[in-house]
């Protein structure tokens, strides 16, 4: 008997701790550049840049847009922009996980393709 409620409370607590974990994906794709006609081409496919934000209780971290920044920035550091290029083909993505509504992190991902015009 008692070995089945000592059995009991510990499936309780592991799907309580457990259950409370979660992760979501969200994203958008904006298009900054007008590609309609043929008057350009790709430099580079797929750049990427990505920023994290922990938050503990609701505290800490930055808010979306400073997160955007971030990783767009650290994006244009590895693949700056020369003279007649752009971003095309902008993609946002962000990743939200929880940890039993105690500690949240925001990871963000921005992907873009870098074009030239002639």
């Amino acid at each position: 008997m008692k070995k089945r409620v000592i059995k009991s409370i510990f499936i309780l607590s592991f799907a309580i701790l457990f259950s409370s974990c979660a992760a979501g994906l969200t994203g958008s794709m904006t298009n900054s550049a007008a590609l309609s006609s043929n008057n350009f081409s790709f430099v580079e496919r797929n750049i990427k840049g990505m920023s994290q934000a922990t938050y503990v209780l609701g505290i800490g971290g930055m808010k979306r847009e400073a997160i955007v920044s971030e990783a767009k920035q650290k994006m244009l550091a590895n693949s700056p922009l020369k003279n007649n290029q752009t971003l095309a083909n902008v993609i946002v993505d962000f990743k939200y996980s929880n940890f039993m509504g105690i500690v949240m992190t925001v990871k963000c991902y921005v992907s873009a393709d870098i074009v030239e015009f002639k």
